[in-house]
C-alpha cells in the first residue's frame, strides 16, 4: 500500500459506504491514527445462519501502534456494536457521551470485557487530545439521547463528522442540534464535513420526535387491554415517551428480553429513564396486575428470531401469550431486508387476536435523520472545501454530494465513496490515493471471520437444493467398488417416495465407476462420482442439490 510522502491526512470508511450499517471511520496522520465509530450490520435475507455482520478490522490491526483513541457519537447499534469485537484485538481509549459509554459496558460486560477497556465519558464541549487530533464533541438531536457530532482538529484544518443527527425543534430530553458550533466552524474555515445520508433523497423536514410521544401516549391511554410496545433496546428516549404515558394513565411496565432488559437497567441507575415509584413492575406482580393497566415494554421490532416479540407472536414466550384484546405496537422502521421477518410477526399477532399498530396506520415512529431542507442548512453553516457524504445506502450518497455541490461545495470536492477507499488530502487537493480491505465479517455463534462467501453460496445451495450423499465402498489395493454403493438424500427427495430414482443413481454411479480406466486415487473416484451423479440428477429431476461423494476403503 502507497506510503505518505508528504504530510496528508487520510480518511477511510470501513462501513456504512453503501449500506445501512457497520459505521466505521478511521482519520490517519502520520503517525497517528484515531477511529470514529464500530458499528454492527444485522445480516440481509441471503446470509444464512450469519449473526451479525462486522467490520474488516485488519487495517487498524497492521496499525494498532498508531491508534490514539475510538470516538463513539452515539449508542446505536450500528455505530457501538461493534466496540467489544475490535477490543478483543486492539487496545485504545474509548470516548463517548454518558449514555453511550453506559450502552458499551453493558455490551463489554456480555462479552467479559468489561476490566480491559478505558471508557471515557465526554461532555458537549470537551476536546480530547488523541495525538496529531484534537477532538471536540456537539450535541446533535437524534433518536436516542446524548447523540453527538464532532469537530476534529487536524494539522490540515477542521474536520465535522455529524453522526446520525436531524434538527428537532421539540426533541426528546431537550437535545438540539447545536447550530451555533456548528456555524463558528464554518466561519473559521472548515477542510471537510462528513454528513449522514440516510434520508438525502427526501424532500422537506423530518417531523419531530415529539410526534411519537404524542401518539404513545394516546394510544396507552385509549387501549381497553395490555399495551405491548417493541423498540429497539437502545431506544432509551423512546423508552421515556412509553414510561410518561403509562405513568399518566396509572398503567404499570413491564420490560422483556435480554438486551432491553439490560439497557433499561442501566439507563434507570444513571438517570436517563426516570419513573414515578412502582411504575416499573416485575414478572409476578405483571401476573397479578389487571391487562387493562399494563404496558410491555420489548425487543423484536426488527422480527429477529430469537427476540421477545417474535417469542409472543409464535405462542412460546415465558411470561406473556397473546390474548384478544392486547394491543401491539410497533416502534420502529424495518431495516432494509428484515421487512418479511416484521412482516411475518404481525400477521402472527393479527392471528392470535391482537389489535397491531405500526407506522402506516399510526405515527408510532419517526426518522432520526435528517432530510434534504435540514442538510441544506448544516451545509450552509459549515460550508467546507471537502465533503464526504456518510451513511447511507449509494443512491444516498449520490444525492447528498450533488445536494452539497449545489450548496456550495466546489465541483469534483465532494467524493462519493465505497468503503475502503482512502482519501488523501494534502495542502493541495484531495484525491483516492489507494484502497484497504473492507469486506464484510461475519459473526456465525462464537465464529467471527470464518465464514466466507463461498460458505454462505454452499448454504444457499443447501436451502435451494438440499443435497445428496453417496457413499461408495472400495477395495484398498484395487480402488474397485467392493460393495453396495448407499445414497442418502436430505432436502431433495423424500427416498420412500422416489425410490426408483435413488435406485437408478446407484447404477448410474456404478457404471461410472466399472468404466473408469484407472481409478487408483480417491480423488479421482470422488470426482467422477460428483460428475455422474449431479448429471443425471439434473437430466432426471431439473434440479441441482450438492452430491458429496464419501469414499470408504475396505
Amino acid at each position: 500500500m502507497r506510503r505518505m510522502t508528504n504530510p496528508s491526512l487520510r480518511v477511510v470508511a470501513f462501513g456504512g459506504l453503501g449500506d445501512i450499517g457497520r459505521n466505521m471511520a478511521v482519520l490517519e496522520y502520520e503517525d497517528d491514527m484515531i477511529i470514529v465509530d464500530v458499528g454492527i450490520m444485522f445480516p440481509e435475507e441471503e446470509m444464512l445462519g450469519v449473526d451479525l455482520v462486522l467490520p474488516d478490522f485488519s487495517y487498524v490491526r497492521e496499525r494498532a501502534h498508531k491508534l490514539r483513541g475510538i470516538f463513539l457519537t452515539h449508542g446505536h447499534e450500528d455505530h457501538i456494536g461493534g466496540v467489544p469485537y475490535l477490543l478483543r484485538e486492539v487496545k485504545a481509549p474509548v470516548y463517548g457521551a454518558k449514555l453511550t459509554i453506559g450502552l458499551v459496558e453493558v455490551k463489554l460486560r456480555e462479552h467479559r470485557l468489561a476490566n480491559e477497556a478505558a471508557l471515557n465519558v465526554a461532555e458537549p464541549g470537551d476536546v480530547i487530545d488523541a495525538g496529531a487530533f484534537q477532538v471536540e464533541f456537539f450535541t446533535v438531536a437524534h433518536s436516542i439521547p446524548d447523540s453527538c457530532g464532532l469537530v476534529i482538529h487536524t494539522p490540515m484544518g477542521p474536520v465535522v463528522h455529524t453522526g446520525d443527527f436531524k434538527l428537532d425543534h421539540t426533541p426528546v430530553m431537550d437535545q438540539h442540534t447545536d447550530l451555533i458550533r456548528l456555524g463558528q466552524v464554518g466561519a473559521e474555515g472548515c477542510l471537510l464535513l462528513m454528513a449522514d445520508s440516510t434520508y438525502a433523497d427526501t424532500e422537506g423536514y423530518t417531523p419531530s420526535e415529539e410526534l411519537v410521544g404524542v401518539s404513545l401516549s394516546n394510544i396507552i391511554h385509549k387501549a381497553p387491554g395490555r399495551v405491548i410496545i417493541a423498540t429497539f433496546a437502545s431506544q432509551i428516549a423512546r423508552v421515556q415517551q412509553i414510561v410518561d404515558g403509562a405513568a399518566a394513565a396509572g398503567r404499570k411496565v413491564f420490560v422483556t428480553g435480554r438486551s432491553m432488559e439490560n439497557n433499561v437497567a442501566m439507563a434507570r441507575q444513571i438517570g436517563y429513564v426516570q419513573a414515578p415509584d412502582g411504575v416499573f413492575i416485575g414478572v409476578d406482580e405483571m401476573r397479578k396486575t389487571p391487562n387493562s393497566q399494563v404496558v410491555v415494554v420489548t425487543t423484536g421490532s426488527q422480527g429477529e428470531p430469537t427476540s421477545a416479540l417474535t417469542r409472543m407472536a409464535n405462542g412460546d414466550h415465558r411470561h406473556i401469550q397473546i390474548e384478544k384484546g392486547d394491543t401491539v405496537v410497533i416502534s420502529a422502521n424495518p431495516i432494509p431486508g428484515n421487512e418479511t421477518a416484521v412482516s411475518r410477526n404481525v400477521d402472527n399477532l393479527f392471528k392470535q387476536g391482537a389489535h397491531v399498530l405500526y407506522n402506516r396506520l399510526e405515527n408510532v415512529h419517526v426518522r432520526g435523520h435528517a432530510s434534504r431542507e435540514e442538510l441544506k442548512i448544516v451545509q450552509g453553516l459549515v460550508q467546507p472545501e471537502y465533503f464526504i457524504p456518510v451513511q447511507g445506502e449509494y443512491r444516498h450518497l449520490v444525492a447528498h454530494a450533488a445536494l452539497a455541490e449545489a450548496v456550495g461545495v466546489p465541483e469534483g470536492n465532494a467524493f462519493v465513496l465505497t468503503d475502503g477507499d482512502i482519501l488523501e488530502i494534502d495542502e493541495e487537493h484531495a484525491r483516492v490515493v489507494d484502497h484497504a480491505p473492507s469486506g464484510y465479517v461475519y459473526i456465525d455463534g462464537l465464529g467471527i471471520g470464518d465464514i466466507t462467501q463461498h460458505i454462505l453460496r454452499d448454504r444457499a445451495h443447501l436451502s435451494r437444493d438440499g443435497f445428496v450423499v453417496v457413499i461408495v465402498p472400495v477395495d484398498r489395493e484395487t480402488s474397485q467398488v467392493a460393495g453396495v454403493i448407499e445414497v442418502l438424500s436430505r432436502g431433495f427427495v423424500d427416498i420412500d417416495d422416489s425410490e426408483a430414482v435413488i435406485e437408478e443413481s446407484k447404477r448410474v454411479v456404478l457404471d461410472a465407476l466399472t468404466t473408469a480406466s484407472h481409478l487408483a486415487e480417491i480423488g479421482g473416484i470422488n470426482t467422477r462420482v460428483k460428475d455422474a451423479m449431479s448429471k443425471f440428477l439434473y437430466d432426471r429431476t431439473r434440479r441441482k442439490p450438492m452430491v458429496l461423494p464419501v469414499t470408504v476403503e475396505v
